[in-house]
């Protein structure tokens, strides 16, 4: 990679993002390299059920010392509640993260996210907003997602795509939270490539005639993920009314939560332990284990505040942190892709078995990155498309489990794949992956060979996720509507100004 030059602040940059942090410390120098934005020229290649006695939280009444810590890696906001918690902290992202906690190793963690309910936090996420009247038609170019049909309050899963060739840049999450305002949230494996790619990306639609975007990175805010089938019951007993909308308290408590389905969002301010409110911050639905949950993004000076109320309120017994150790082998289970492994800007979504997150109008109307080549894998080469060679898909593996790079064979030995992620899955006990097989081996029920540690594994092709998702959707043909329209439009009033109080104390 090319060396590339600094600049003092976002704004200064080509294409103007602006950075909004609020941080106590200085986020590192953002860097970018402009010139091969547009047209990537060469890509990377592809290359226990039993529970520990609980420990109670601790919460840290000084900053931990930081004089082993390399400079340039950053430290989300409950990095000292981490290490006060007896956290194994590692790089990730460029952050200190935490991978397992002493007390309650990743084999715990995992069971007890699956049973009860884990905080995790994912500070290290890159979070964005993008807004204006481009906002729209600039998402669409970069995104295969039907941003057009995404309602207010929604979201979608979606990649940023290269031009011309399809592929992947990075995997995404997009929210609209009005007309012409999306929150978008990216890796932070991917930050500097991302942000360079979003800085030519925009600067060259607007020179295309396309109309103005804001675009904002949401440096210092924190963002949690509340996860397992006690998330809901452990927010909503959090959920703040202050005096000035006991109207609205009537109309919503005990109904908020129930109503905000798996892909929606909703602003809420939450009950700290001071006896103080929360300003508000934005709840999603989802997440990346497979089961109920929520991610929660804060502001950066309620970040601390909000997950120790989570914490104290709920209990150990119901609520403990988790770690990356148990969030890797958790999204395996759910058959959920890592960048960088199971992704990569060679791999377009089709290639990756990400064909559903192409929005229905964009299948007919394109108009996005790398449309042709993608629009053109749609259909397999029986049907007259051109299909694709090889596709990501799911294996159950005998033996040792298989891990990145373990070489797939047919029942000649002659390699027809490789392995992009594996592991022994704590739920199943067995050894699961994924990966990229031949087009023709990849249907579900196909036994192949998987090379371990020199030595042949049987395998078989198996459909995912490994483990059924329990996500909270509405029950079709139930009528979700329980207020009046004169209650809707009170509503909807009260939400635009939960909304504009969380843009502006996240963008402070």
């Amino acid at each position: 990679m090319k060396r590339v030059r600094a600049v003092a602040k976002l704004s200064d940059a080509p294409g103007g993002c602006l950075v909004a942090s609020n941080a106590s410390r200085q986020p590192s120098t953002a860097v970018y390299r402009h010139s091969t934005l547009n047209s990537p020229t060469k890509l990377p290649s592809q290359t226990s059920s039993q529970f520990k006695p609980v420990i109670k939280l601790l919460i840290p009444t000084r900053h931990a010392s930081a004089s082993a810590i390399p400079t340039y890696l950053q430290k989300t906001p409950l990095y000292d509640m981490h290490v006060a918690n007896g956290a194994t902290m590692v790089p990730f992202g460029g952050y200190l993260m935490p991978v397992q906690y002493k007390s309650f190793g990743v084999g715990v963690s995992h069971h007890f996210t699956r049973s009860h309910a884990s905080l995790f936090d994912v500070s290290h996420m890159v979070q964005h907003l993008i807004s204006g009247p481009g906002a729209n038609a600039f998402l669409e170019s970069i995104t295969p997602a039907g941003i057009k049909t995404l309602a207010d309050r929604t979201s979608t899963l979606s990649a940023l795509l290269w031009p011309y060739t399809g592929g992947i840049v990075d995997d995404t999450i997009v929210t609209r939270l009005g007309p012409e305002t999306f929150y978008v949230v990216t890796n932070a494996g991917c930050r500097e490539k991302d942000l360079e790619y979003l800085t030519g990306q925009k600067a060259e639609f607007e020179k295309n005639g396309g109309e103005k975007v804001e675009w904002k990175v949401l440096n210092g805010a924190g963002l949690v993920a509340l996860q397992g089938p006690l998330s809901a019951q452990i927010l909503e007993e959090l959920i703040a009314w202050p005096e000035e909308n006991q109207d609205i308290k009537k109309l919503m408590e005990g109904v908020m939560i129930k109503k905000l389905y798996f892909g929606s969002c909703q602003f809420i301010k939450i009950k700290l332990l001071d006896g103080s409110i929360s300003d508000d911050v934005l709840v999603s639905r989802g997440g990346y284990t497979g089961e109920d949950g929520f991610e929660i993004s804060i502001p950066a000076h309620n970040a601390v505040a909000v997950t120790e109320a989570l914490l104290r309120n709920a209990g150990p017994e119901r609520l403990q942190l988790a770690g990356l150790g148990a969030r890797d082998s958790l999204r395996l289970e759910a058959g959920m892709c890592l960048y960088g492994h199971d992704l990569n800007d060679a791999t377009t979504p089709v290639e990756a078995g990400l064909s559903w997150i192409i929005g229905k109008d964009r299948r007919t109307e394109g108009g996005f990155h790398g449309s042709d080549v993608v629009l053109g894998q749609l259909e397999s080469v029986s049907k007259g498309g051109v299909g694709v060679k090889e596709r990501r898909v799911g294996f159950i593996v005998e033996g040792a489990p298989a891990r990145e790079g373990s070489v797939i064979v047919d029942p000649d030995g002659e390699p027809i794949g490789r392995i992009t992620s594996g592991c022994p899955s704590p739920t199943l006990k067995k050894n699961i992956a994924m990966g990229y097989i031949n087009t023709g081996f990849h249907k579900a029920g196909t036994d192949v060979e998987v090379v371990v540690r020199g030595k042949k594994r049987k395998a078989k092709v198996t459909k995912m996720p490994f483990v059924p998702s329990k996500y909270f959707k509405p029950t079709k043909g139930v009528d979700s509507s329980v207020y009046s329209n004169t209650e809707l439009a009170a509503i909807t009033a009260y939400e635009q100004r939960q909304e504009e109080n969380y843009l502006k104390n996240v963008t402070i």
